[in-house]
């Protein structure tokens, strides 16, 4: 299994951007990977996932403004966030699943990173 180090949360106010960052210790090439956001209070929700085809989904909340990406030579995925509003505070997970896990997988999550957007 791989391990995930995620990096680039931090502290920015409304209307702002961030880059997260996802360093996989292996190979990614053959994993689907996908951000995920835990807001105060509330349960894991997807972000966005990128395929190992490149196909890309979002959250409608995402959909326009963030943007993920793959560098499978870098072993690393990155979630871009533009606009950003006070509703996308929370701390943000990067997963890594294999296209040869079962159905019931839940892959491999990293330690999160927090985001914090002040109004």
């Amino acid at each position: 299994q791989v391990q995930l180090v995620e990096s680039g949360g931090g502290l920015v106010q409304a209307g702002g951007s961030l880059r997260l960052s996802c360093a996989a210790s292996g190979s990614i090439f053959s994993s689907t990977m996908g951000w995920y956001r835990r807001a105060p209070g509330k349960q894991r929700e997807l972000v966005a996932t990128i395929t190992s085809g490149g196909s890309t989904d979002y959250a409608d909340s995402a959909k326009g403004r963030f943007t993920i990406s793959r560098e499978n030579s870098k072993n690393t995925v990155y979630l871009q966030m533009n606009g950003l509003k006070p509703e996308d505070t929370g701390v943000y997970y990067c997963n890594a699943k294999s296209d040869r896990s079962p159905w019931w997988s839940q892959g491999t999550w990293g330690q999160g990173t927090q985001v914090t957007v002040s109004s």
